[in-house]
């Protein structure tokens, strides 16, 4: 990229995509490494999930056990909150005032969601993560340490190539490899039928089996995205590696039709917002406007 630069920064940003989606694949990487299932070892797990970080611009300590708290939380009315995309029911969304509703609009905007969303969070919101002191010393140094090292890198790259060619690498594939991520994210957990399901009634398996997404597409794709697609069984167990996960599907054919979405299946889950507590699933804000429009009557 930094030799097609010196021709045209059209070709750079042609580049920025199958390079944004090995960054992705790192993450992925990463991502096992934090779930002890890459490697025999812990230590060798933890350091070399600690060194991806520095590629991915994720403090790998602080998302280890943010992404611990989704596993152990996922699909649990109860639990929201621990690296999920915030999803609020119908009757938290009627509860809130006109500037609440409108701030939860904004952040459910597609716009917002895969575009400026992913970029905030990877570029600033890592940096100092919310709510990393109260996770901990281990935490806030994993941010810290994080931090120093992509300013030693980003400095030694920028001194040899010249900041404005760094920012025109560089940023493309941040910014590329943060949506497709959040995209994944998203429609892994956000689909119809889904599963939510309130503490008392919660149960693991029902919910990885349910409550995550088998996203199939095409194997190039599963290739690059580190087989992150087949994330019921994922969730279902989490240290199994991601070239495990292909083994599975098919020791396991019954699994296919289990929670499968397809491509163009996923491109209607976008509009998805709220969680209609009575039906258990999720809906449009369209959807659930009749019910928004007057209160319900109390239980008696």
């Amino acid at each position: 990229m930094w030799a097609v630069a010196q021709i045209s920064a059209v070709y750079v940003l042609l580049l920025s995509i199958p390079a944004a989606c090995l960054m992705l694949r790192l993450f992925m990487i990463q991502h096992d490494c934090g779930h002890g299932g890459m490697f025999s070892s812990r230590r060798v797990n933890d350091w070399i999930g600690r060194g991806l970080g520095i590629l991915t611009l994720t403090p790998y300590d602080y998302w280890r056990k943010s992404h611990a708290l989704h596993h152990a939380s996922s699909g649990n009315l109860d639990r929201r909150g621990f690296g999920d995309i915030d999803t609020l029911t119908i009757k938290e969304y009627r509860a809130l005032g006109a500037l609440g509703r409108l701030k939860y609009r904004l952040y459910r905007h597609p716009v917002v969601m895969f575009g400026l969303g992913p970029g905030y969070l990877f570029l600033f919101r890592h940096r100092l993560p919310t709510g990393v002191i109260r996770q901990g010393r281990a935490s806030w140094m994993s941010a810290i340490w994080t931090n120093l090292a992509i300013a030693v890198v980003s400095g030694v790259l920028i001194y040899a190539v010249g900041l404005g060619t760094f920012l025109l690498i560089q940023l493309p594939i941040v910014l590329i490899g943060a949506s497709i991520g959040v995209w994944l994210f998203y429609v892994q957990h956000q689909f119809d039928p889904t599963h939510w399901e309130r503490s008392d009634k919660w149960n693991h398996e029902h919910a990885a089996l349910n409550g995550s997404s088998y996203y199939d597409l095409p194997k190039p794709i599963m290739w690059v995205t580190g087989n992150i697609g087949i994330h019921h069984v994922h969730h279902l167990s989490s240290r199994i590696p991601y070239h495990r996960l292909p083994q599975v599907m098919k020791d396991h054919p019954e699994l296919r039709n289990v929670s499968r979405l397809t491509f163009w299946e996923s491109l209607k889950c976008v509009r998805l917002a709220l969680w209609d507590e009575e039906a258990k699933r999720l809906v449009t804000f369209r959807e659930a406007a009749a019910g928004l429009a007057a209160p319900q009557s109390s239980p008696v």
